[in-house]
């Protein structure tokens, strides 16, 4: 089984950055690929961005690309979420969830092909 924790939620004013981290007990082929999720209020959960943490291979969703990056730190488990320039309509519970890539690939916002979920952290942007 793999946990997986997030992080470095907060409240920041539009424009501001924030970095989350999502830590995962260990990587397995079922757990490799890593992909950050958000949920706003009364919205669906929508794929922002993913990293294989074996390959290095990274993807973002259009509405981020250029002011989010994601990045990985195997040593200690760890994928990070680096999001700048951020937008009061980007207030939303951020979720990490993990998955095998080989089933990922190609499918990597389907919700339904995840194995593993985190419990969510907050990110609050005012205007």
């Amino acid at each position: 089984q793999v946990q997986l924790v997030e992080s470095g939620g907060g409240s920041v004013q539009a424009g501001g950055s924030l970095r989350l981290s999502c830590a995962a007990s260990q990587y397995t082929d079922k757990s490799a690929f890593v992909g950050w999720f958000r949920q706003a209020p009364g919205k669906g959960r929508e794929g922002v961005a993913g990293i294989y943490t074996r390959g290095r291979t990274t993807y973002y969703a259009d509405s981020v690309k250029g002011r989010f990056t994601v990045s990985q730190d195997n040593a200690k488990n760890t994928v990070y979420l680096q999001m700048n320039s951020l937008k009061p309509e980007e207030t939303a519970m951020y979720y990490c969830a993990a998955g095998d890539f080989w089933v990922l690939v190609g499918a990597w916002t389907a919700l339904n092909k995840y194995n593993y979920w985190g419990q969510g952290t907050q990110v609050t942007v005012s205007s």
